[in-house]
């Protein structure tokens, strides 16, 4: 912008003629470009510092365009602020433009509404596209939630359920087997802790319910294996590395830890045309590491791009187990995820009851 205005400053023949005049209009073209700088944090004032700066330049420099490059911060405010802002300064820079018809002519005032028209028009057009877009990677973070949501409904049903058969089967051997009663308590005690970690989870996801259920029980780290399989099985290589000991954290850990790598496995394969995943599965010092990394070639993956699960799905996931998860390329190719799963409940074997 203010590359433009001093290219017409300096042209040949154009006003002002003396150099002090070109010098006042250089410094009001600079404070009208250095309006952009802060014009989202103030965009109203912004843009009335610019027309300010632009009457100075509208008197010295007519050739510029109406009250100098007033267009361009224009655009800004249509692009930040809704049309009940931006159209009410629209007019109010258009309200004075038959000022072109004493200075120029007809010429002159078609210019400066086509100019300020195109500015408002163009800003509008970039804020409905960053409105859709944020409201399509909503609905793909409303909609990954809700299957969080289902998902660790069914973890802590299971809990719940084990709570229920131990108790009574407590209840039913503590007279005689007092030691079986104090194995069914601590189970329950076991249970508890988990059900109540799942539940700190599921609180922070939007509970919506469409009536769908799992067809079988939820996965968890042991299924990796079997995942890894049907990935080979599409023509993709897959090496596994695990911990053995990772497959008695809590279900929801589990759960989000699969899904993360299912997804990394098939962005892999959707989008990278990669031959090579390598998978890693650490536990450690109550955190749960994983990463994924292929040797894919294909374009960059747009988060919320597809079906909607993607890296915002991913990210989500960890974020909800307070764990954090990184996705992108390498400098010397293809593509890693890594993420970090903080595991809460205390590790414990489960304690049948023998009737």
């Amino acid at each position: 912008m203010l590359t433009i205005a001093l290219a017409v400053l300096l042209a040949p023949g154009t006003p002002p003629a003396s150099a002090g005049g070109t010098a006042a209009a250089a410094g009001l073209a600079a404070v009208q470009a250095s309006c952009l700088l802060w014009i989202r944090r103030r965009p109203g004032y912004a843009l009335a510092v610019a027309a300010l700066a632009g009457v100075g330049l509208e008197v010295l420099c007519p050739p510029l365009g109406w009250l100098g490059l007033v267009n361009v911060p224009l655009a800004y405010v249509a692009r930040l602020r809704p049309p009940r802002f931006s159209l009410v300064a629209l007019g109010l820079l258009l309200l004075p433009t038959p000022w072109e018809l004493v200075t120029g002519g007809w010429r002159d005032l078609l210019f400066a509404w086509t100019a300020l028209g195109l500015g408002w028009a163009l800003g509008e057009l970039q804020r409905g596209h960053f409105q859709r877009r944020h409201d399509r990677q909503r609905q793909v973070l409303a909609r990954e939630r809700e299957r969080i949501s289902r998902e660790l409904h069914d973890v802590v049903a299971h809990h719940v359920a084990v709570i229920a058969v131990q108790a009574a089967a407590a209840e039913d051997v503590f007279d005689a087997y007092p030691e079986r009663a104090r194995a069914a308590l601590g189970a329950i005690h076991t249970a508890a802790r988990s059900a109540l970690t799942e539940l700190r989870s599921m609180l922070h996801a939007l509970a919506a319910d469409d009536g769908t259920d799992p067809d079988g029980p939820q996965p968890g780290l042991a299924q990796l294996d079997a995942l890894a399989d049907a990935v080979r099985a599409v023509g993709l290589e897959v090496t596994l590395d695990r911990d053995a000991g990772a497959e008695a954290l809590p279900g929801g850990v589990q759960l989000s830890a699969y899904r993360i790598v299912q997804e990394s496995l098939t962005n892999a394969l959707r989008h990278s045309h990669a031959s090579r995943a390598d998978v890693s599965v650490r536990y450690g010092d109550g955190v749960l590491s994983l990463a994924v990394v292929d040797d894919g070639t294909g374009p960059p993956r747009r988060i919320g791009a597809g079906a909607g699960r993607g890296i915002v799905g991913m990210r989500e996931r960890a974020r909800l187990l307070g764990g954090t998860l990184e996705a992108g390329p390498l400098p010397s190719g293809g593509f890693r995820v890594a993420a970090r799963l903080p595991v809460a409940a205390e590790r414990a074997p489960r304690t049948e009851v023998a009737q």
